[in-house]
């Protein structure tokens, strides 16, 4: 029956004379799933501009910096600036060594860099050895900060790949002196860290050669450490919790105070915004739904008023000897027909929308949105399920009209 010729050239005449009631029929199907399709790719385009905010993170990474009080605390005024130094770390270390997996001071600097005639700016991060760990760095060349490089205070430099490429060009750097605002450091490794070109415009050198050359003290700016992979999500924030309190216990911070002190938990962090982006889709999904569903109620009742247009077109079939199956199909197939079409132009313009404003959409925090082959195929699986439903109904009335009320004039 599907297969039909003569069944399909009806369907196509009876679109072809009545093209304002097939257009008002397939501009509600139309526009839903075109709502739908910008939708779902708004929604794609959030969750890729939110996942770009971990993407240079390690999952199991815990980062601390100090910050200013903003309560007193026995005996000590609000405001106060906290200063971490190299207590902390040892304390940390000694404290947590069953949960702490590696864990590094930083001292951040900024250096004016020079080699021969190559000069520039680039920052400087004094670091511990662990810190190769933390950031997930890959060694192109040479090695990184070791541990003899800080008990002897060495002048060692490790550059990122885009450093290397401004100042020695194609030639290995490796053996190398670079001139650190007026100190020389002798490069011994070159970095990468994939995804992260940001990351390989950075100089790091060892903690203590930088305490002992440009502070003369034992501050640092930050603490960067990973747990136990092991650890379940209860634990993770539990551990958390552990560290905040003995810093502000070790640091006289007020147990209340969230300011002294700032702890990110990456996990944690990835966790709010996986349920945030959970909650968008669900709210995307329905409200796409609804749309969808809106237009499918739409398309049920103008074939509804089709049916009852047809009336004496459908009696005439009948006294011609048409089955009642023979005009369900028709009416059924007339509307995934037009639901189809009108469906996948909906598609096509969604799409074509994204791709056309996509990226100026970087501004309101939309990142290369995009609408999965899946959902596309779901929605067109839909929208004919749908063309069948819309359809269904008002054909079946259709197969039971009898003829002489059919052909009866109004």
């Amino acid at each position: 029956m599907i297969f039909d010729r003569d069944l399909w050239f009806e369907i196509v005449q009876s679109i072809r004379k009545n093209k304002l009631r097939t257009i008002l029929s397939g501009f509600t199907i139309t526009f839903a799933i075109l709502i739908f399709t910008l939708l779902f790719g708004i929604s794609n385009g959030l969750q890729n501009t939110f996942s770009t905010f971990f993407v240079n993170d390690t999952p199991n990474a815990i980062y601390i910096n100090s910050g200013r009080t903003s309560k007193p605390y026995e005996g000590k005024k609000s405001g106060r600036q906290i200063q971490l130094t190299n207590k902390e770390v040892e304390f940390i270390k000694s404290k947590n060594q069953d949960n702490v997996e590696y864990i590094s001071s930083k001292i951040y600097k900024n250096f004016n860099v020079s080699y021969r005639q190559q000069k520039n700016t680039y920052s400087a991060v004094a670091i511990l050895p662990d810190h190769q760990f933390i950031d997930q760095y890959k060694m192109n060349e040479g090695r990184f900060v070791n541990i003899s490089d800080l008990n002897d205070n060495k002048k060692v430099a490790i550059i990122g790949r885009l450093i290397k490429k401004d100042l020695f060009k194609n030639k290995t750097p490796i053996g190398k002196y670079i001139n650190l605002q007026g100190i020389n450091f002798k490069v011994i490794g070159v970095f990468t860290k994939e995804g992260d070109d940001e990351a390989e415009n950075i100089i790091y050198i060892p903690l203590t050669t930088a305490q002992t050359l440009y502070a003369n003290n034992d501050h640092i700016n930050g603490i960067d450490l990973t747990y136990d992979k092991n650890m379940n999500y209860s634990e993770i924030i539990a551990f958390t919790e552990l560290l905040e309190t003995q810093l502000k216990e070790l640091l006289g911070i007020a147990p209340q105070d969230q300011r002294g002190i700032r702890i990110r938990n990456v996990a944690e962090s990835i966790k709010q915004t996986n349920t945030m982006m959970i909650v968008l889709t669900i709210l995307v999904f329905f409200i796409g739904f609804g749309t969808l569903i809106a237009g499918i109620v739409g398309i049920s009742n103008i074939m509804v008023y089709v049916v009852n247009e047809r009336q004496k077109e459908l009696g005439i079939r009948k006294v011609l000897g048409a089955s009642p199956k023979s005009i369900v199909s028709l009416i059924i197939l007339e509307s995934i027909t037009i639901t189809s079409v009108a469906g996948y132009l909906g598609i096509l313009i969604g799409i074509g929308t994204i791709k056309l404003i996509g990226d100026r959409l970087e501004k309101y925090f939309i990142t290369n949105p995009n609408v999965e082959t899946s959902i596309i195929i779901g929605a067109m699986v839909t929208l004919i399920i749908s063309g069948c439903i819309a359809g269904y109904v008002p054909a079946k009335r259709a197969s039971r009209i009898k003829p002489i009320v059919a052909l009866r004039d109004d």
